[in-house]
């Protein structure tokens, strides 16, 4: 059954490839999360006909970069059904990270709520608020369950715990990487294995890799997105001064009118401000698909695209670690497993064991071989089919050396609106609406005045 489902991936990989994103950082939504919803129900029903009295367990999912991980994740609830009769599992894809958020939140208000879901890891403290979700630590009674709690990265806990408390296990988790063309390094007279290690060096070649026309960019040096995710953009410029970053541990705080958070959005914007990005705002959803096409030579993204990357582009790529100020730096992203309080503790601990099985070393590496994401467990990298797959291509451990520099993303209480104070501060900045300084004094006063309760 493996080798079959094994065979499945790849087929879906294949066949689902598409453009990431879009500029609410939601990517495959071809369709409504209600239609999703009621293909799922449709294919629940036929497999209740032949499973009897299955215990069934609904799973909110969110699609945010290419790939086809909707399909992958169909792929691999059924397996566990197949190994696990008495249970099914309903994933109901809802959209991007935050309609996943909000939907997630108004199904639990309407007295809807889902056996469990992956969202956000910066979902946390949000989800906290409502007193929504259970502590993992509490299923982990014995020995085993413990060393499986504590077998993670470090770096992916930093936003699943509270404290010394885990309510998130780390699942399609990533860091941003820098990808970059080695045939439009050559053109431009760049050594192709060596990219840029610096600030100064991403501008220099970002300026030297930019292809004019007259007044016509044919092909730009550097995309960084400005929207959907700017604040983790934005993080990845804080970080490298020194692991500065733009929010306290607990939540309660951030630090968006810091003169570091300035010099990161500064030396951003100016990367557009000599003609190396295109002005204005640069969409998540079209960047991998402008850097695919060789609209421009450079990227920041997840390394959540890189299968993408790698089975679309039909040129030679690299990836490496993103370039440096005082230090290596990159926040976390990604999503967590979550079980939510208001269901039955049988449903509570069928959902534990699915999260198990689904972080089971060989399935973590496979996740991360059919997505790019960065394998959750560092036990998965020495897994054979893993081990095999980085001597063919090396450039899937980029994101996961990077962890020794990663840093916490962005998490705060009331989230949702935090983090718009800072990507909207971003893009008043890009499209040159306001200045630097007044942008981010003013989400700076906004985040505090919605944070306030909370301290």
């Amino acid at each position: 059954m493996k080798k079959l489902i094994s065979l499945m991936l790849s087929c879906v990989l294949i066949l689902g490839l598409t453009a990431c994103g879009s500029n609410t950082g939601t990517s495959e939504e071809t369709s409504t999360a209600s239609t999703e919803a009621a293909s799922t129900s449709e294919n629940s029903e036929a497999e209740k006909e032949d499973s009897g009295d299955a215990l069934e367990l609904t799973m909110y999912f969110p699609v945010s970069v290419g790939g086809g991980p909707d399909a992958l994740i169909d792929a691999l609830c059924k397996e566990y059904h197949e190994e696990n009769p008495n249970v099914i599992i309903n994933p109901v894809y809802a959209g991007s990270y935050a309609d996943t958020r909000t939907k997630v939140q108004a199904a639990i208000k309407g007295g809807n709520t889902p056996d469990m879901a992956i969202m956000f890891s910066i979902d946390l403290y949000s989800l906290l608020a409502m007193d929504a979700i259970v502590d993992i630590d509490s299923f982990c009674k014995t020995d085993e369950d413990k060393a499986w709690l504590n077998g993670f990265y470090d770096g992916f806990m930093m936003n699943s715990r509270d404290g010394e408390t885990t309510y998130g296990i780390p699942w399609q988790r990533s860091t941003i990487v820098l990808y970059y063309n080695k045939e439009a390094f050559k053109e431009a007279g760049l050594d192709p294995e060596t990219p840029p290690a610096t600030w100064d060096e991403l501008a220099d070649y970002a300026k030297k890799l930019t292809v004019t026309d007259g007044t016509n960019t044919t092909q730009y040096g550097i995309e960084i997105p400005s929207d959907g995710y700017a604040y983790w953009m934005l993080q990845t410029f804080c970080t490298q001064q020194n692991g500065f970053n733009l929010m306290n541990d607990v939540g309660t705080e951030t630090y968006y009118d810091d003169e570091r958070t300035a010099k990161g959005l500064k030396f951003w914007k100016s990367l557009a401000e000599d003609g190396s990005m295109p002005e204005g705002i640069v969409a998540w959803s079209t960047t991998p698909s402008d850097f695919i096409e060789g609209k421009t030579a450079m990227m920041y993204h997840t390394t959540g695209n890189l299968t993408n990357v790698k089975d679309n582009a039909k040129f030679d790529f690299g990836v490496a670690m993103l370039p440096a100020c005082e230090t290596n730096g990159s926040p976390t992203g990604g999503g967590n497993f979550y079980i939510f309080k208001g269901v039955s503790e049988e449903r509570q601990q069928a959902a534990f064991d699915f999260i198990k099985w689904m972080t089971d070393d060989e399935r973590v590496a496979q996740w991360s071989i059919d997505t790019g994401y960065v394998a959750t467990r560092p036990s998965a990298y020495e897994t054979e089919r893993m081990k095999k797959y980085a001597e063919e291509f090396p450039y899937c451990l980029v994101a996961r050396d990077q962890l020794e520099y990663g840093y916490a993303e962005l998490s705060t209480y009331n989230q949702a609106e935090v983090q718009k104070a800072i990507d909207d501060a971003i893009s008043f900045v890009m499209t040159g609406q306001k200045d630097v300084e007044t942008a981010l004094e003013e989400a700076q006063k906004t985040a505090e005045g919605i944070l306030a309760p909370y301290r």
